[in-house]
Formats: C-alpha cells, structure tokens, sequence
C-alpha cells in the first residue's frame, strides 16, 4: 500500500476512534479527504476487522474489538495499568470518587484504566480517551514532573481550551506547574470537563521520570476545595506506592 494510503487510513481509523459512531460525511470534513478516499480506507479497515459499519442506514462506522486487543498488547502500559491497580483499588475506596490512570503520548495523555463510583453523579471517560495534557490533573501532574525544556517545548506549540476553564495563557500554566512542584499534586477545577473537578500526581521512574499518571475525578459540587488537600495527599502516596511497585517488579 502507498505511504499515503497508509497515512489516510491511520487518519480515518484514529478519527473514527475518538468520534464513534461516525458517517462518511462527517469523516471526511473532519479528516479533510475527499469522501471517495475515506470510503475506500473505511472498506479496507472493515476488511481487516479493524472498524464495523453499523446495521441502520446511514451507515455509520465503529471500531472492532481487534483494537483493543492490540493495543493492550502495548507492554510498558500494561506493566505500569497491572502494577498499579491494586493501589488504584485502594484509592476509590479512600475517596469514593472515580479513580483515572493515564499515560503519555505525544501532547496527551491516554486513559488506560477507570475506576468508578458508586455515585449515580459521577466523572466519566472511555477508555482510550485522549486529553490534551494542560487542560487535566493528569496531564499537568505530568508536565510538572517534566524538566523546563519539555515543558517549553508542549508551550511553544499553543493551548488550547476544553471549556471556559481550561489553561490557555503560558504564564499562568508555568504559575501552574510551580504550584504543583512545590505541593506534589495538581488540581483542575473544570479545565477538561465542565461541572467535574481532578486531582492528579505523576508516577516516577527510577530516575524520576515521569511514567504515568494518577487522578481523582468527581462532579465540582462534591470535589470542593476543602477536599482539595486531602486528595491530593491521598492521589500522591498512591503514585509513590505505585513507583515503589514498578521498581521491585524491575528488580525481580
């Protein structure tokens, strides 16, 4: 296959991913494709088992299991997601709250495991969701792991909002970053998702790199400032216990 039928297909699959169920139409403005190009990547995927058209017209297309099954199969997320659960367990029983571990890719960081509430009122993400990493408690728990140059460097290329509340001046999210350094979590009040407050930390590697990250998540109206400390506390023990996992597990 060409390197651009190659590249197009990437397109249309990752795009049918973050927007399914999603029609020819929609795919190709969001893609910028001509329809006749997205029809064919899409009949290619379905013919690999990757994407599913749905029964009803119009047609709309989904992607199959097969997705899942290989991109679990990505190790060092796997090794950190098995790792951490059981600490992950004993944070959303501390909490009560939905419990998110997150890890880096590119700009964003992509949701490998969620614990849920109890709570009918409650935060909520798919699995393989992407989030921009300056509008998340995970993702600005990351950065701030980062040294200066990283962080410069996710700056330079813009921020973009989420909602109304989202960081988008670098001088604020630098103000940001010290804040978190300096008390070992973030908290972002209705930066991703309006109406749902996050509290998140990093989970180190050996030489203090950041791996991944762990959140508190819950409805603003229930995650009020006076839990702030509590939770933040709470979610950064978590991810120290959680290091403290991955090196036994890198020392047997």
């Amino acid at each position: 296959m060409p390197t651009n039928s190659v590249v197009s297909a990437f397109r249309v699959l990752e795009t049918v991913a973050e927007q399914q169920p999603v029609g020819l139409s929609e795919l190709s403005r969001m893609v910028d494709l001509p329809k006749s190009t997205v029809q064919r990547c899409l009949l290619t995927l379905h013919e690999l088992g990757w994407l599913r058209p749905s029964s009803a017209a119009p047609t709309r297309w989904s992607l199959t299991y097969r997705a899942f099954s290989v991109g679990s199969k990505a190790r060092d997320h796997q090794q950190i997601r098995e790792t951490a659960l059981p600490t992950l367990n004993e944070l959303q029983l501390a909490t009560t709250e939905t419990i998110h571990l997150c890890a880096p890719d590119g700009r964003e960081m992509v949701l490998i495991e969620r614990l849920d509430t109890a709570h009918s009122l409650r935060a909520f993400m798919p699995l393989g969701q992407r989030i921009p990493m300056h509008a998340s408690a995970t993702g600005q728990a990351f950065l701030a792991a980062q040294p200066d140059d990283a962080v410069r460097s996710y700056v330079a290329d813009g921020l973009a909002p989420r909602t109304p509340s989202t960081i988008t001046d670098a001088d604020v999210l630098w103000e940001t970053i010290e804040q978190i350094r300096g008390r070992g979590y973030s908290i972002n009040d209705q930066g991703l998702s309006t109406g749902i407050t996050a509290i998140g930390a990093a989970v180190l590697d050996a030489d203090g790199q950041p791996l991944a990250s762990v959140s508190v998540s819950g409805p603003t109206s229930r995650i009020t400032a006076d839990k702030y400390e509590t939770y933040g506390l709470a979610v950064h023990a978590a991810t120290q216990k959680i290091r403290a996992a991955l090196l036994r597990f890198d020392l047997e």
